[in-house]
């Protein structure tokens, strides 16, 4: 467990359940997520403030979570991969439609020794999950057959390809 630091930080809740998070994923890589419970030990360990706030664990049940309706706040900060568990929010993961909140931390509101995970972030993780789609044959063909009744209602296709049909 690490000592915490005598120099403490004003960081907003969401940023701080953000690190932890990303922090999980850098020193877990072949993790898919995590608990919640996990990311709120993590946030306690890190003693990025003075002591653990009680909002850290409802950001990360809820006010940071995209795929989740906003209740009050619309971060897309995290992802629901379970009732309890979550992982750090990619562009294209689907996200509730009342949320337009920030995905990551603003990069001056973060401490310095922080700054390198957004980094890691934006190179490493994020990036992994868009080439992962641009390459997955069956997400490749994501609108392929629209054109087969582009000029016909869809019940109406159907029925029209039902002729016959005994």
């Amino acid at each position: 467990m690490k000592a915490p630091r005598s120099v403490r930080h004003e960081i907003r809740v969401a940023d701080e359940v953000w690190l932890a998070t990303a922090l999980l994923h850098r020193e877990h890589p072949r993790r898919r997520d995590f608990e919640v419970s996990e990311i709120v030990e993590r946030a306690r360990q890190e003693g990025i403030t003075r002591r653990l706030r009680p909002g850290v664990r409802v950001h990360v049940l809820l006010h940071c979570v995209a795929n989740r309706p906003p209740n009050p706040a619309g971060y897309r900060m995290l992802f629901a991969t379970g009732r309890t568990t979550r992982r750090l929010y990619r562009p294209g993961d689907p996200t509730h439609p009342a949320r337009r909140g920030k995905t990551v931390p603003d990069r001056n509101a973060v401490p310095p020794e922080y700054q390198g995970l957004l980094d890691w972030y934006h190179a490493q993780y994020s990036a992994r999950a868009a080439a992962s789609v641009r390459t997955d044959p069956l997400l490749a063909l994501r609108g392929s057959g629209k054109s087969l009744w582009a000029d016909e209602h869809a019940d109406d296709y159907v029925r029209r390809l039902r002729e016959g049909w005994a």
